[in-house]
């Protein structure tokens, strides 16, 4: 077996977890999909999932805490040897995504499989 087929795609911090609970208090039925990085980055947006149409170009990457998480296939092809690391971090969330207003966002961390996670970045 590969690392791929051995690690999880798709992981999330407790951090995450905790963000993902308080969200669900107000939509229980949600989804992520990884922003290819237009108006909002590279982040994960997080929607309720009756808002969200998943497309037939998407890739589900698997679940964080019971939710699935889905990227484009394009991306996917440029991640697929990463393992996305759902995280939180100070912050406004993307426009769309259930984490905005709530002065936290999710973040994703990566790391190729069987290594280590990529550190937040420093600001000046």
């Amino acid at each position: 077996m590969t690392h791929e087929e051995q690690e999880a795609r798709v992981l999330a911090t407790d951090a995450a977890i905790e963000l993902i609970c308080e969200i669900r208090r107000d939509h229980p039925d949600i989804l992520f999909h990884q922003s290819g990085g237009c108006c909002d980055g590279s982040s994960p947006m997080c929607y309720p999932a009756d808002d969200y149409i998943v497309g037939d170009n998407d890739v589900k990457l698997g679940e964080v805490d019971g939710v699935p998480v889905y990227i484009s296939a394009s991306q996917y092809e440029i991640w697929k040897h990463t393992q996305l690391i759902i995280d939180v971090v100070p912050g406004r969330g993307g426009m769309f995504s259930l984490d905005n207003g709530r002065e936290k966002r999710f973040f994703t961390r990566s790391r190729l499989f069987g290594g280590e996670a990529c550190p937040l970045p420093t600001r000046n």
